[in-house]
């Protein structure tokens, strides 16, 4: 705790810094990574990227835009893995004089870039779709089939290998996520192979790529949601700003107001908070600000928070309490 005093602002300045392996000497903020989540990541990203682009080969040679677009959908999950792999690794660079919280938000930008990608990717899908229907094309149903299958049985070992992972982490959980979809993209390849070779009906194959863009889609946009939405430094979803304030007084003892909350994220499960207090007369300023600091960390969340006393407003209340009891 540090006791930061000017001539005319008296604030006690306290950081909690809650995290494992704390340098204070570097200031590092970042977390404890799992040498066996980052290999499980990686592997799972290297099986996908590498089907990814046989698909995209195969597509192309059979005329499929179904496999094409599947291979869009594991274009996703290729990059999901990727960044997760991107935080475990990064998440390990200790902070700098210019980077106090290191490497970190690195992982929303590459986010924000892959979800403008695959919005691109989407439209050129469907654009190529709408052509089909006008002028069908056609498809080879036999190395369709064989490749859609493979497809299948890489992201089922994807999910395997994802599943050995700590799934209660939010990276690992949401590549696996990612690779659920995918199985959907790999079925939708099958059904459009089965039905171009039994009854020969060729929209199906831009059908069903419709169907799985708008799946892409989907997820496009809710990383750019949330990768907009860490930029832009809103509040984490559990957080509504007014209900923590009111929640801090109502549980802390000695605790009067609280002022100026912001709390914001720094990457996508790493929220921060800074805010004032305001001491009830006679109370103790480090066990409120220690009570503040672990109703943070147990009901929200929130392991790094900042909170500065309002020594003014205290010694205002203080000096009333002092003057009515002698009047």
């Amino acid at each position: 705790m540090h006791d930061h005093r000017s001539g005319e602002g008296h604030h006690h300045h306290d950081h909690d810094h809650g995290h494992a392996g704390h340098d204070h000497a570097g200031h590092s903020h970042a977390p404890t990574v799992s040498a066996g989540n980052e290999r499980v990541v990686l592997i799972g990203f290297l099986l996908t990227a590498g089907f990814m682009v046989a698909e995209v080969v195969a597509g192309w040679l059979s005329g499929s835009l179904a496999l094409i677009a599947d291979a869009g959908h594991m274009l996703t999950d290729a990059a999901a893995l990727l960044l997760a792999w991107a935080a475990f690794r990064f998440g390990r660079r200790a902070s700098d004089g210019r980077r106090t919280f290191g490497y970190m938000r690195a992982e929303v930008l590459a986010g924000l870039v892959n979800a403008l990608t695959l919005f691109a990717l989407c439209a050129w899908i469907i654009f190529e779709a709408i052509a089909r229907f006008m002028a069908p094309h056609e498809v080879l149903a036999g190395p369709m089939m064989i490749v859609a299958v493979l497809g299948l049985l890489v992201n089922f070992t994807v999910f395997l290998v994802l599943s050995r992972g700590d799934k209660g982490h939010v990276n690992v959980r949401g590549a696996m996520v990612h690779v659920l979809g995918d199985l959907l993209g790999s079925v939708a390849a099958i059904a459009a192979a089965v039905t171009i070779w039994l009854t020969g009906w060729m929209p199906i194959d831009p059908i069903l790529s419709i169907l799985v863009s708008l799946l892409i889609l989907r997820s496009a946009w809710t990383l750019l949601r949330s990768s907009l939405h860490i930029l832009m430094e809103g509040t984490p979803g559990n957080v509504v700003v007014a209900d923590l304030s009111q929640d801090l007084v109502g549980r802390v003892p000695g605790l009067q107001a609280v002022q100026h909350v912001h709390v914001w994220s720094i990457t996508s499960g790493k929220p921060v908070a800074t805010l004032e207090i305001v001491l009830a007369p006679g109370a103790n300023p480090k066990r409120v600000s220690q009570s503040v600091k672990q109703v943070l960390r147990d009901q929200y969340g929130i392991a790094h928070s900042t909170v500065e006393i309002v020594w003014e407003e205290a010694m205002l209340d203080c000096a009333l309490v002092e003057t009515s009891a002698s009047t």
